[in-house]
């Protein structure tokens, strides 16, 4: 259930941060990741990683928020 939850949530917006995908879903970020994963594992989704827009590289962002996920289809 969570699996096509966050297939179709995806498919919809094309990428998101696994922060928002989490909060769609209702769940932690880590049990999220996890499930990513499999879609990552088939082909279906790329993981990248977001360059802070602050210029600086103090790593005081929430994790989460940086994880990217793309939907490829």
């Amino acid at each position: 259930m969570m699996l096509s939850a966050i297939r179709d949530y995806l498919s919809k917006r094309g990428q998101a941060t696994l922060a928002d995908i989490a909060l769609h879903v209702d769940a932690e970020p880590d049990a999220v990741r996890g499930m990513l994963q499999q879609w990552v594992r088939k082909g279906r989704v790329e993981q990248r990683k977001v360059e802070a827009n602050c210029g600086t590289s103090c790593n005081r962002c929430d994790p989460a928020a940086m994880e990217l996920y793309v939907w490829l289809g």
